[in-house]
């Protein structure tokens, strides 16, 4: 069983970070003084003994950080992320003690330099550990073995998830319910059998996923997990309604799921994103005002109607605003309720080619100055089909919560235009619950990406034509 297999892969976890990070220490000390010829006064036995310090040090934030707990359903990136800020952590202590103890003298550099090659080191074990366990998992050894409990439509949603994925390394030996009436798994016994089951097979995990109409054995069902010692997650019949990051308040001992906090809640968050938002802003508007002069002057002499098209539009916490755009159509009766199509009459010449690379929506950059919009966030939509969508789409209504931008998940994703709009809301959502700064950069950077294609594309259909 796994439980047996873990304990020593754990140890071997742990003693193989404590080896790379002496080694880190010492190579820093190599670097430092031999490579770049730096000098000291203090004997190498001091730097022998900070790296004994630091190995109990980061073994000690490792472990608080939760780096040594299970990762099989934790993505690579977020288990860097974790990683990184845990070593930073230490390289600060390790500074701080530095001070404490009158030894300023050691390099700092030194600590830069470990501070990179244990990332580097430690970061390349962990991606070769996840390499090899993916590979094992594929032959069927390192296999978590589960009992599912309830044979709801959430617990046939998790079946079909982990057996998707085999990277996970769950198996799945059978299920557990009142009746006997899921032809896809061995049927175990009923929720009275339950603590019988768990001795009889000894899972490593229990995932309870009853329905709302079992929901009153959830007592039975915890106590003979209990009872047994089996480790048991609950997935509750309304998982549908919760994001993947769920906030859990907590009231007087009593825990309370949020349902729809979101990142950008936090008020650091807030702050670094509209500073990334009226900083890029001011730098987009400046390097892209040659282009603008030229497409205003252009669009005002194509076409009768004024340059710039204001069409208001829902933004955060469903407040109207008027959303700039140059516009790329004829004046019609359709402006506020007429959705936009990739092929569509009211189109100018000059704007069929201005919205072909994005060009019309620069002005947006003024919306985001002003904090109307974001660079990055959900595109947002005119009132008409908001009360449209809201009544048609579940959770549509969530995208509200944030400023709308410019470029999105769901757009880089190529959901622009005449798209699924529950395609959209779902992409909206997803980063909605997992924004980060590093989160926005991607979508920039993809965006950028997207128009530099689009821009060559054209270029070699010219070409061949």
């Amino acid at each position: 069983m796994i439980k047996e297999n873990q304990k020593l892969l754990n140890q071997l976890h742990v003693l193989s970070d404590g080896v790379l990070v002496f080694l880190s220490v010492l190579l820093a000390y190599w670097i430092r003084f031999h490579v770049l010829h730096g000098t000291t006064n203090i004997p190498f036995y001091y730097f022998a003994w900070l790296g004994g310090i630091a190995v109990v040090l980061c073994l000690m934030t490792y472990s608080f950080a939760g780096l040594y707990s299970s990762h099989r359903s934790v993505r690579f990136h977020r288990e860097a992320a974790r990683f990184l800020l845990a070593n930073a952590m230490d390289v600060l202590f390790l500074m701080a003690g530095l001070f404490v103890f009158r030894l300023e003298h050691m390099s700092r550099w030194m600590l830069v330099f470990f501070y990179l090659i244990s990332s580097a080191l430690l970061l390349g074990k962990r991606a070769a550990m996840r390499i090899i366990l993916r590979r094992y998992r594929r032959m069927g050894y390192n296999q978590k073995h589960i009992i599912i409990v309830g044979s709801s439509p959430v617990a046939e949603v998790y079946l079909r998830k982990v057996r998707s994925d085999r990277n996970l390394g769950f198996q799945v030996d059978g299920y557990v319910a009142q009746r006997n009436g899921w032809a896809d798994l061995p049927f175990r016994g009923t929720y009275d059998e339950l603590e019988q089951v768990l001795d009889k097979y000894s899972p490593d995990e229990v995932v309870v996923a009853v329905s709302a109409y079992d929901e009153a054995w959830m007592p039975k069902i915890i106590a003979a997990c209990e009872k047994t010692g089996t480790k048991t997650s609950i997935i509750p019949f309304y998982a549908a309604y919760i994001p993947s990051n769920p906030q859990v308040d907590n009231v007087d001992g009593l825990p309370m799921i949020n349902l729809r906090r979101v990142p950008l809640d936090n008020v650091g968050n807030a702050f670094m994103k509209r500073a990334m938002d009226i900083i890029g802003s001011l730098i987009l508007i400046i390097l892209t005002s040659p282009i603008m002069l030229v497409t205003g002057i252009v669009v005002w002499c194509s076409s009768p109607g004024p340059m710039i098209f204001k069409q208001v539009r829902v933004g955060k916490n469903k407040k109207n605003f008027y959303m700039y755009k140059f516009r790329s159509m004829r004046v019609n009766t359709q402006e506020q309720t007429g959705w936009s199509k990739n092929v569509d009459n009211r189109k100018t010449l000059f704007g069929s080619f201005i919205r072909k690379f994005s060009i019309d929506e620069l002005p947006q950059f003024f919306n985001v100055l002003k904090g109307d919009m974001s660079l990055v966030g959900p595109r947002p939509e005119v009132p008409h089909f908001v009360e449209q969508f809201k009544e048609e789409i579940p959770r549509y209504m969530v995208k509200h919560q944030v400023r709308p931008g410019i470029t999105g998940w769901a757009q880089v994703n190529g959901l622009r235009g005449d798209t699924s709009i529950r395609d959209r809301i779902e992409h909206d959502i997803y980063y909605i619950e997992n924004w980060n700064i590093l989160f926005d950069i991607k979508i920039l950077l993809l965006t950028i990406g997207k128009v530099v294609n689009k821009e060559k594309i054209q270029v070699k259909k010219k070409e061949t034509v």
